[in-house]
């Protein structure tokens, strides 16, 4: 495999993590790595995979709120994937990812003339406020369990307090408000106002993630809460589905899942619904020429096959879905 592929020159060694972390966040990281379930878990290695792509996302604190653990525990999966040739290496798949969230994030706000609410559900680790230019003149709301905003909010506390290097660490955003909340329970709408949001202006909604780690009673309510939105006001959401064999992967972590997320959401009240697959011209970022590469070929397959033609494995899917609404457009 071309390290082209991966988005490097082909004399450019994979870059190495960066592990200068103070006593503190050394510290910070090993509860999280005894307290945490894999569930929170799961954004330690999330802001991994970013770091780990440096070359191609742009996310400064990425290795800062991975932490070593899950930094070289990434790393040595890459780096057996390419001593092996794989076709897909690990983490390409969250790379393209993060860089579609940011390019329909960044659309999105510019539709509502550079300035909207932004609600991350289920931020964990996630440093888009920290980042992101095009949020200067927007509201964001970062809504997880209270413990791992608390740990965030302390590890960047801590690199603060021991590194020269504070910009990196300052908000670009308008405003970064913190709703300590559980999206499986029902009240977490109403922590979400008493935080400052407004059901009433523009708003995206970012779901990256999340979505497959809840049970179908409680993503379904989520998407109902969401598309409600759509008739108060402009409203943009930004998420990733698993289909159903996707969840065989982790039976015992993931069960939400849609194999026609472009059908169930307009039933729910969105009125303009537009779906991509890794590797469709949306989605790709230079990152998966190859023909052969697993992403291509389910691309080529139809959506309704379960499993491939040529092994029988199964077709496991990752769908990136925009859908918007607004009050003079909502379906009824």
């Amino acid at each position: 495999m071309s390290e082209q592929q991966n988005g490097l020159p082909e004399d450019q060694i994979w870059p190495e993590p960066d592990l200068l972390y103070s006593d503190t966040v050394r510290e910070l990281h090993a509860v999280i790595e005894s307290d945490w379930d894999s569930l929170r878990r799961s954004a330690c290695q999330t802001a991994a995979g970013r770091a780990l792509w440096k070359h191609v996302v742009h996310d400064p604190l990425a290795g800062l709120l991975a932490g070593e653990t899950y930094l070289k525990s990434f790393y040595e999966k890459i780096k057996k994937d390419r001593l092996n040739n794989a076709r897909e290496i690990s983490g390409v798949i969250l790379a393209v990812r993060t860089l579609w969230f940011d390019t329909k994030l960044e659309a999105a706000v510019s539709s509502f003339g550079g300035a909207a609410q932004v609600v991350l559900l289920g931020a964990g680790m996630d440093a888009r406020a920290y980042r992101l230019c095009c949020l200067k003149d927007s509201d964001i709301y970062e809504v997880d369990f209270c413990d791992v905003l608390q740990m965030k909010n302390s590890i960047l506390r801590a690199a603060m307090e021991s590194t020269s290097e504070r910009q990196q660490l300052m908000v670009t955003a308008k405003s970064l408000n913190t709703v300590a909340a559980d999206i499986r329970d029902n009240d977490w709408l109403k922590k979400l106002q008493r935080a400052g949001f407004v059901p009433e202006k523009n708003t995206v909604w970012i779901l990256e993630g999340i979505l497959y780690y809840l049970s179908h009673s409680q993503a379904m309510e989520v998407l109902k809460t969401i598309a409600h939105s759509c008739t108060l006001a402009r409203t943009v959401l930004l998420a990733d589905f698993m289909n159903k064999q996707s969840t065989t992967l982790s039976s015992s972590v993931f069960h939400f899942y849609s194999d026609w997320p472009d059908h169930l959401l307009p039933s729910l009240g969105f009125s303009d619904v537009k779906l991509s697959q890794i590797g469709d011209p949306d989605a790709e970022y230079g990152l998966l020429h190859d023909p052969l590469n697993l992403f291509n070929k389910l691309r080529s397959l139809p959506r309704s096959l379960q499993t491939l033609p040529d092994d029988g494995t199964p077709c496991c899917r990752l769908y990136l879905v925009q859908a918007s609404g607004s009050p003079n457009q909502t379906i009824s």
